[in-house]
Parts: C-alpha cells; sequence; structure tokens
C-alpha cells in the first residue's frame, strides 16, 4: 500500500484512493467545493512522488512545474509526499472594504487586496478565513470598472464560512488564495449574438459581473437575464440596466414558478449564446430545457457548485 506524508505525518492508504479524501479522513480539512477541478480549493503542492492527475489541464503548465496538484483529481498510486496550501505564506492579505445585505441572507462582501490582482468575469477566488476556514466563490466585480474585489455569499443557513462572514466588519483582513477560471466568461466576438444569463440562488453573482461586461463591449444582441431565487437581490439593479438598456429582457422567477416559466421558453436563434451558474439541480433542469430547445451544446457554458458549509 502506499504511503502518504504530510507535515510530519505518515500513513498509508489503499491504492487508487483519491487524493482529496485520503487528506480529509486524516483530519487535514482541505477545503474544497466542486471536486470537480473547477474551484481549486483544494491545492496541494507535491514534494516526493506524483499522484495519478485525471485533469492535469486544470491548473497553468508553471503552475504544474512547481508540484501543484488539484487533490480532488488525484489518486495516490504510490509514496506521496504533499505540503498543503497554507494561506499565510501561499496566499495574499486582504482587508473588508464593504460589508452589506443585499437581502436577509445575501451577504455583498466587498475586499481590497494587498496586491493588485489580475482577473476576468466568471472566474473564482479562494477565500479564507484567520481561522483557516475556505471557501471558493465567484467573483462579481468587474475588474476593469471596479476599484474591489465582490462577491455575493448565501449566508440563510449557518455554515463555518458563512458564521464567520456574518461578523466581518470593514477592517477584517482575509485572506485569498487561488484565483481559477470557470466556465463562464464574456467574448467580444459574441456581439451581435443573443446571450442568455440562466441564474439559481447565488449564481447570479457571475453572471452578473458577464452582464455588466457585454454591456461595455457594447454587445448589441439580445440578452435574457433569469433568476430563480426565494430573493431576488439584485432585482433593482437589474431592473436599473433593463430600463437604460432596451435588448435586456429581465425574468424574476421563484423555484415554484420556475418550472412551468421554463416550459414556454422558446430559441429564436441558434446562434444564441447561454450560461448558467447554481446548483448541480438547476444547472441540469436550464440545461436540459435548452437541450430540448435545440441549443447546440457547445454554446451553453455551464458553473455549477456543491453546497458545503
Amino acid at each position: 500500500m502506499p504511503e502518504l506524508i504530510v507535515a510530519g505525518q505518515r500513513w498509508s492508504v489503499a491504492a487508487q484512493t483519491n487524493l482529496l479524501d485520503a487528506l480529509n479522513a486524516q483530519g487535514l480539512a482541505v477545503p474544497y467545493s466542486c471536486r470537480a477541478g473547477s474551484c481549486h480549493a483544494c491545492l496541494v503542492q507535491c514534494l516526493q512522488g506524483e499522484p495519478e492527475d485525471f485533469n492535469p489541464t486544470a491548473l497553468e503548465p508553471a503552475k504544474r512545474e512547481q508540484g501543484w496538484r488539484l487533490a480532488c483529481q488525484c489518486r495516490v498510486v504510490a509514496d506521496l509526499a504533499v505540503a498543503v496550501f497554507d494561506p499565510r505564506k501561499d496566499g495574499v492579505g486582504a482587508q473588508v472594504l464593504g460589508c452589506d445585505w443585499l437581502s436577509p441572507g445575501v451577504l455583498r462582501l466587498r475586499l481590497a487586496s494587498e496586491r493588485p490582482l489580475r482577473y476576468q468575469v466568471g472566474q473564482h477566488l479562494v477565500l479564507w478565513t484567520a481561522s483557516g476556514v475556505a471557501r471558493p466563490y465567484s467573483l462579481a466585480s468587474l475588474p476593469q470598472e471596479d476599484e474591489f474585489l465582490e462577491f455575493h455569499l448565501d449566508c440563510r443557513q449557518p455554515g463555518a464560512f458563512s458564521d464567520v462572514a456574518r461578523q466581518l466588519t470593514v477592517g477584517s483582513p482575509l485572506r485569498l488564495g487561488e484565483l481559477s477560471g470557470g466556465a463562464l466568461h464574456y467574448d467580444p466576438d459574441w456581439q451581435q449574438r443573443p446571450l442568455w444569463l440562466l441564474a439559481a440562488g447565488t449564481g447570479l453573482a457571475p453572471l452578473w459581473g458577464v452582464l455588466r461586461e457585454a454591456l461595455r463591449q457594447a454587445h448589441q444582441g439580445p440578452i435574457q437575464v433569469v433568476h430563480v431565487a426565494h430573493e431576488h437581490y439584485l432585482a433593482e439593479p437589474l431592473r436599473a440596466l433593463a430600463a437604460c438598456h432596451p435588448q435586456i429582457h429581465v425574468q424574476l422567477l421563484s423555484p415554484e414558478q420556475a418550472p412551468s416559466a421554463l416550459a414556454t421558453w422558446r430559441l429564436q436563434s441558434r446562434q444564441t449564446i447561454a450560461q448558467v451558474c447554481g446548483s448541480p439541480a438547476s444547472v441540469e433542469h436550464f440545461s436540459r430545457r435548452l437541450y430540448l430547445m435545440g441549443l447546440p451544446r457547445n454554446q451553453l457554458l455551464a458553473d455549477m457548485f456543491v453546497e458545503r458549509r
């Protein structure tokens, strides 16, 4: 049986054991969210040995050359020594600039990074609390216009990260972990094409950035924004944008209204680009309907996250 070596600990695991599971079973509390190689929360650095990596393109070549791997995508096949991501050493410091409630359950967090952070709309960033709790969140800010990093946190239920987030105030310190690219983005070549942005809950956060980026680049085609949620926390800003831009149509639905509303959707153009974000169930529902409507699979971009509090 291969051995794992981490921070002075050494133990045996069965061959082909998922690296993330092996580390967390030992009590090392490596964070994760998607388990699909998208959020990059589970970064570890290989010091000796090499795991079997099922998604080698998930990290940039420079990161891989430094030994970094995504634990969720790796299996232990031989003796392996790794170091888990240390936010104090490997992360970037940040400070809370703003902390306000967009609705009773959604907290808007605005951060200032200690050093400039280059990112694009649709990307994710891992946030670390001082106590070592980490969660990846999608960026809702627009890098060309906003002088802060913005996140929309679902705090309706108790949880390790959300419990800390409720207590944050202006000036509170956080650490920033790995920045990763999600599926969602805006391409200037889409300028004339219909754009559908479909979100459930705080899955609206990255699509808020995509919408603003599309307008910044003078998108000419129609834009359909659909938000399925109990709390439409960006209702007024969305309506304000729609009032200023005639090509934007906003549809706000409750979870109870969504199934019948989805059944009425019709695809006006096979050139449509659809972007979907939310829980796995909501992404699946959106995607299934889009496929039935005839949307080509390569024109659907989706991000989904396993809820982990």
